[in-house]
């Protein structure tokens, strides 16, 4: 079912997605579904976009009210932004609580630092300054521009980010998926890499997005785009040995009809099942997938495989290879609801050491029938802590950088202290000379990284309420991707 193309691309037969989105990662150009009066037609009409910038489509948001309360989200927010400005701590030695607070949910307006932080991007950029710009400003190998250009408007076009042709969603995803061609070129470009740089963009900046796919696909996910495509063909056949364990049932059901798991899994896995689950389902599954890895994406694949194929009452419906595949490509909503399926994930037994356990065992069946793999991909990374402990970063590499700086005024003198100095007695002035110790500045100025406003003068706090809403633009405690 998937099969190589020129540019690692990943094409599937079937014109749907597993949820029955009309959207596909190899759909022709020709498809009107990317079309500017179409699509851009859609837009204007009076259809609600939900919370997520969704305007229709499978992964528009049901309406359906499960928001966490205000003051629940504000003390998560806290949290969050205490970690942040702490991490090498609290990796180091709350590693379990921050697992803990990813499993919860991340909250949405610190989600795109906190994937920053949680993969390792945010230490790559800061060691590597400039070099996004420095990429963005090549032209690019022509031969993976064509390719790129073709499927910018395939990726999430119901999203209000990249419903028009040529807007800034679209933009800026030609030009995470060009850098990245430069900065790999032994690699270039595979398709599935499209939606995971378009989930990325949704939550950063440009700049950010880009360090966040290398992280993706050279730490998490490693050879999974490369030429080939052996690394996710391995992982299939690792998904297929854990299943045994997970599902008997539904193990030898697939086996009994011959069913390759690279023939279901391939669009899950690759693009991280971000084509596959409701959207408040796959914000979720990233949290997980960002702090603990790609086992999560293994517990993912074997929960809906469980659940779907996991009884003898279920297999009633599908005697054959094909109403089994169908099956497999519309799950119930049931099982993919935000809820059951985190609760499910998090309760599956399955260890980073389970999967290299099984990953051994099938890369010596490999080199029996296949022989040695062509592709030698990196080591996968287990997860957060995984990364940071192999390239331990700098207390200045995790420094949080706004994006927005104001510098408050130079506080300026009235012509009454004016007056007031000019009346200065003499023996005023000796008294003042007298002191060695210089005089304290009773007017710190706000921008003094050095000074705390904790430290400040009555008078100062006084005199610069006016000047709050400038210093929090420039607070590295207010997060700069609302």
């Amino acid at each position: 079912m998937a099969k190589l193309q020129s540019g690692n691309g990943v094409q599937w037969r079937d014109s749907r997605s597993p949820r029955g989105t009309p959207e596909n990662l190899a759909e022709h150009e020709s498809s009107s579904l990317g079309s500017d009066s179409e699509i851009n037609g859609f837009a204007n009409t009076e259809t609600q976009t939900d919370r997520y910038g969704f305007i229709g489509g499978a992964q528009q948001s049901a309406g359906e009210n499960d928001d966490i309360p205000p003051d629940v989200l504000r003390q998560r927010e806290a949290k969050w932004l205490d970690m942040l400005n702490s991490w090498d701590k609290w990796m180091a030695k709350k590693h379990k609580k921050v697992k803990l607070r990813c499993q919860k949910g991340i909250p949405p307006s610190l989600r795109g630092r906190a994937w920053l932080y949680l993969s390792g991007g945010k230490v790559k950029k800061e060691q590597n300054q400039g070099k996004f710009q420095e990429l963005d400003s090549q032209p690019g190998d022509p031969k993976w521009l064509d390719v790129i250009e073709k499927d910018l408007h395939r990726q999430f076009p119901f999203h209000e980010m990249f419903v028009a042709r040529g807007g800034h969603g679209q933009q800026d995803l030609f030009r995470v998926l060009k850098a990245y061609t430069l900065h790999r070129p032994e690699e270039g470009y595979c398709q599935a890499q499209a939606p995971i740089a378009a989930v990325l963009l949704m939550h950063m900046p440009a700049e950010d997005a880009f360090w966040g796919l290398v992280q993706i696909c050279e730490k998490y996910l490693p050879g999974y785009y490369s030429a080939g495509l052996e690394a996710i063909q391995l992982d299939g056949e690792i998904l297929f040995a854990l299943l045994k364990r997970v599902s008997p049932v539904a193990y030898r059901h697939l086996k009994k009809h011959k069913i390759d798991p690279i023939l279901y899994m391939t669009e899950w896995f690759m693009c991280a099942f971000s084509r596959t689950l409701p959207w408040a389902s796959v914000l979720r599954v990233w949290d997980m997938f960002f702090c603990e890895g790609v086992k999560i994406i293994f517990r993912v694949g074997l929960v809906l495989l469980k659940c779907m194929l996991g009884s003898q009452e279920k297999l009633k419906a599908c005697q054959g290879q094909y109403e089994t595949m169908e099956l497999l490509r519309s799950i119930e909503p049931r099982y993919m609801h935000e809820v059951f399926l985190v609760q499910e994930v998090i309760e599956l037994p399955l260890s980073e050491r389970d999967i290299e356990k099984e990953h051994l065992s099938q890369l010596r069946r490999w080199k029996e029938t296949h022989g040695e793999l062509h592709c030698k991909s990196p080591p996968r990374m287990h997860g957060a802590k995984a990364i940071m402990a192999a390239e331990p970063p700098s207390r200045q590499e995790l420094k949080q950088n706004p994006t927005i700086i104001i510098e408050a005024p130079q506080t300026t003198e009235s012509h009454a202290d004016k007056g007031k100095k000019v009346k200065k007695s003499k023996t005023e002035k000796n008294k003042d000379t007298m002191n060695t110790s210089p005089p304290l500045n009773p007017y710190p100025l706000p921008r003094d990284p050095a000074l705390q406003s904790e430290n400040l003068s009555p008078l100062l706090q006084k005199d610069t309420i006016l000047q709050s809403s400038n210093q929090s633009l420039s607070s590295a405690e207010h997060d700069t991707y609302l």
